[in-house]
């Protein structure tokens, strides 16, 4: 084990080192006590040294009893002038101020100064005539004021020190705030994109795989057309799947393999109309030409709503782009027939599959991810049964062109 792990750190207690510094200061007063006496003043005596012991003892209690000791301490000291022994204490009296403004209140600290400064004041007018002079009273008060003073700028030191530091950790957590908040969002926006591309390759899946079920005994070419459209869909799903986790666990994986837009919805019209969905496509402006972000959304509703169609919607679908200097106008919309033939490729045949359910405005996750992505982006979402029939999803995706 490393010595320094061993290591004990060894505190002296507060106490014993206020003990220490009292004796200290009554060490110095006794050596004080060997001054000359001047007319007037009296020699030391058995009550100066009771004094002296007043004067320097609280000390070792001021952390406790600030005022107690304080006021000790200065009754002491007027006691000393007022008997006119020799020395003229006054060490331990700085030494109490300097605490007081160190750890107390400004208002407390500035009473504590006003109270030793009128009792330094007594103590200098009740000594005999002749033996304080101005010089004294000035550097009395001057000494007054500097301990005071070092003990008021020190304590507004710590309490600048705390406050910094208070904010560093308010920032800390803010930080932690924020970056909690970030991976909450990227994991829902990692969830939104797995949803849309699962949930539009089942749905293709599911139609192919009805169609080859009831043409597998009457026309294996159109069964085996079937099955090869549901493995081009699941491998197509498999490499988007993996792009998004590569984009999540690297960031380069982005510049190599970009994530779809308004450039793919030929693709994705032709992929769905190969799933047996007669889908017609109308679009105007540049579709390559958007924001990342914005060409995203955009793609993700167009395969949301054609998601929905093969679901719920009828046999026909109709999608129309419309891009113009700073908007996108998606519209799906299907003729909502109840009955639907889902064929397999040209030419093949299929009995009916299911009967259609309608989708009510609002209900499901679709509609409420497509809500979502077209409002984070300022956008305007509307989507509901069409009044001759059929449902129409509608979307406008607003953009700067200097995001570009």
């Amino acid at each position: 084990m490393d010595t320094s792990t061993r290591r004990r750190t060894w505190r002296i207690d507060p106490r014993v080192t206020d003990a220490l510094v009292a004796v200290a200061f009554f060490v110095l007063l006794v050596f004080s006590f060997g001054a000359s006496v001047r007319a007037g003043q009296r020699p030391v005596d058995a009550g100066a040294w009771v004094l002296g012991v007043l004067l320097t003892a609280p000390y070792a209690v001021h952390r406790r009893a600030p005022w107690l000791a304080l006021a000790v301490t200065l009754g002491a000291l007027l006691a000393f002038s007022l008997l006119h022994y020799a020395p003229y204490p006054g060490l331990s009296a700085f030494a109490l101020l300097f605490g007081l403004a160190l750890h107390g209140r400004r208002r407390d600290s500035l009473l504590a100064l006003g109270a030793t400064a009128g009792a330094f004041c007594l103590a200098l007018v009740a000594q005999p005539a002749g033996v304080v002079s101005v010089s004294d009273v000035i550097s009395t008060m001057l000494a007054t004021a500097v301990a005071w003073l070092a003990g008021d700028n020190l304590r507004q030191r710590r309490l600048r020190w705390a406050a910094m530091e208070d904010r560093a950790r308010l920032l800390e957590r803010e930080r932690e705030d924020r970056d909690r908040a970030a991976v909450a969002a990227e994991r829902l926006r990692i969830a939104r994109e797995l949803h849309d591309v699962v949930a539009h390759s089942m749905s293709v899946i599911a139609v192919q795989a009805g169609v080859g079920r009831h043409v597998i005994e009457t026309d294996t070419a159109a069964a085996s057309d079937a099955l090869g459209v549901i493995e081009a869909t699941s491998r197509a799903t498999l490499t988007e799947m993996r792009r998004m986790l590569g984009v999540l666990r690297d960031g380069e994986a982005a510049a190599s393999q970009p994530m779809p837009g308004l450039a793919d919805i030929r693709s994705l019209v032709a992929d769905t109309r190969r799933a047996g969905l007669g889908v017609t496509m109308d679009s105007t402006g540049p579709l390559a030409d958007l924001p990342a972000g914005v060409d995203l959304a955009a793609y993700r509703v167009v395969q949301e709503a054609l998601t929905n169609v093969l679901r719920h919607g009828g046999p026909v679908a109709r999608v129309r782009v419309a891009c113009s200097k700073g908007r996108v106008e998606l519209e799906v919309a299907d003729d909502g027939r109840s009955e639907r033939r889902r064929s397999g490729p040209r030419g093949s045949t299929a009995s009916p599959v299911t009967t259609v359910t309608p989708v009510t405005p609002g209900a499901g996750q679709g509609l409420i991810g497509m809500r979502e992505r077209v409002e984070f982006y300022g956008g305007t979402f509307e989507a509901g049964p069409r009044p001759g029939g059929g449902f129409r999803v509608h979307a406008t995706l607003p953009y700067a062109a200097e995001a570009r």
